[in-house]
């Protein structure tokens, strides 16, 4: 990896997401219980022997970058390594904020080209979970003399459209792409992870304004500059939906999913905001019942816990029941209540007796029909759902909700509950290829 600089995209809407990216960029999104997701980029980075990365942010970027810190928890710290945020150089034009992928990396040129003897540039993207040794996709690119190379691997025909998708001689050149097209010809595709050589790249720059690398910048590789496609497969999961998200959680449940951080050597900073090492051991008491699940440090089990993963500090209490749901760090779940297929954010309390996740699976959510399925609910952080209270599927309970903003005890399927702070809430457009 010697003469490679990296830069991961890490600053876009998580609109998708819903209220779990209404208050931090989407690749700072806990997952699995212990990490973020931006963990898995960072750790396959060094583990690569990456020794200089920058991470360009934009949507609310402060729980990102206290995350991130100084790159010490990866080992990207000493006189040959660093991490180095890079925020939009914003003025006083809406033009100065990063308006694409490749707009981002051309406002950051300097971060590359202030590296003596880079000659390669490796982007990534800070929102996928997956584990691959970057080192050998620049040494194909290397080898073959490629202009730019493309991670790719094969998806499900049906869902080729949502990808940029090429198709390859047997040299592993590309001869066609298409951007998420209508009718693929092919299920080849981008993992949305690149290697440029930098002389190109400034070339491309300077040749094409497109602010985007799949729909500008790779077209006019693909036209005018040796384009290749390095192979991947393994686990990989584009994490940019609740329920794709909250079947990454469970394939952790899952030897068999290929999902395996410890494996991997997947490192997270434990002293951020859980503070993983002070706490105790999880306590699972004498009455308890746990089923294929993931329980953190610091958590209390007194109830039942079935194949579900529990953040730190997590206290599911007396005849409390927790199954197929993802809850975060510090919440509790008290006696007799039930969560169902549900994910739920930090510092949430669901009082005795409540019930989160029952009824009609088909009913969609009224206001954001597009954000949740599978009859999967969502409680934003800092929410209180009120004793005894029956919420059902397809809900979403907006942050810092308390129990005096519910108007009833029965919230039906499809519901919405916003907090009185966040009443004039729009749903922020989804830019899909932001940086």
């Amino acid at each position: 990896m010697e003469r490679t600089t990296g830069l991961i995209l890490a600053g876009g809407v998580g609109s998708r997401l819903s209220v779990l990216a209404t208050a931090r960029a989407k690749p700072a999104v806990p997952f699995g219980g212990i990490y973020r997701i931006i963990d898995f980029s960072l750790s396959n980075a060094i583990n690569s022997g990456l020794s200089h990365l920058g991470v360009l942010t934009q949507y609310k970027p402060l729980s990102l970058m206290e995350h991130i810190g100084n790159g010490e928890p990866w080992g990207f710290i000493g006189r040959t390594r660093g991490v180095k945020i890079l925020p939009p150089r914003t003025g006083d034009k809406a033009s100065d904020w990063y308006r694409g992928t490749a707009d981002a990396v051309r406002q950051n040129l300097s971060f590359i080209t202030d590296h003596d003897n880079c000659d390669t540039v490796l982007i990534l993207s800070g929102d996928h979970i997956y584990h691959m040794d970057y080192s050998a996709m620049v040494r194909q690119h290397r080898e073959t003399g490629a202009d730019l190379t493309i991670a790719m691997m094969e998806v499900p025909l049906e869902d080729a459209r949502h990808f940029g998708i090429a198709e390859i001689d047997d040299r592993m050149r590309i001869v066609s792409w298409e951007e998420k097209p209508a009718i693929p010809r092919s299920n080849l595709a981008s993992m949305g992870i690149y290697v440029f050589s930098l002389n190109f790249l400034e070339e491309a720059f300077y040749h094409c304004s497109g602010v985007d690398f799949g729909k500008h910048i790779i077209p006019f590789a693909y036209e005018n500059a040796k384009t290749y496609a390095w192979r991947f497969s393994g686990y990989w999961r584009d994490v940019g939906t609740i329920r794709a998200y909250w079947q990454a959680n469970l394939d952790l449940l899952r030897p068999e999913s290929g999902l395996l951080p410890e494996r991997w050597q997947i490192y997270t900073n434990t002293d951020e905001t859980s503070r993983i090492g002070d706490r105790p051991p999880s306590y699972v008491g004498r009455h308890a019942h746990v089923e294929n699940s993931l329980i953190a440090q610091g958590c209390m089990i007194e109830g039942t816990v079935i194949n579900s993963v529990l953040s730190p500090g997590v206290w599911v209490q007396k005849n409390a029941i927790v199954r197929d749901s993802v809850v975060m760090n510090n919440c509790e779940v008290s006696a007799r209540a039930v969560v169902d297929r549900a994910i739920i954010d930090k510092n949430v309390v669901i009082h005795e007796g409540a019930h989160l996740g029952t009824g009609d699976i088909t009913s969609p959510n009224k206001e954001f029909p597009q954000i949740l399925e599978a009859g999967l609910s969502l409680v934003g952080k800092n929410a209180s759902i009120p004793k005894n209270c029956t919420i059902g599927r397809h809900c979403i309970i907006w942050p810092e909700t308390a129990t005096d903003e519910f108007m009833a005890r029965d919230i039906p399927c499809g519901t919405t509950v916003i907090s009185d702070k966040h009443e004039s809430y729009h749903e922020p457009e989804v830019q899909k290829e932001h940086a």
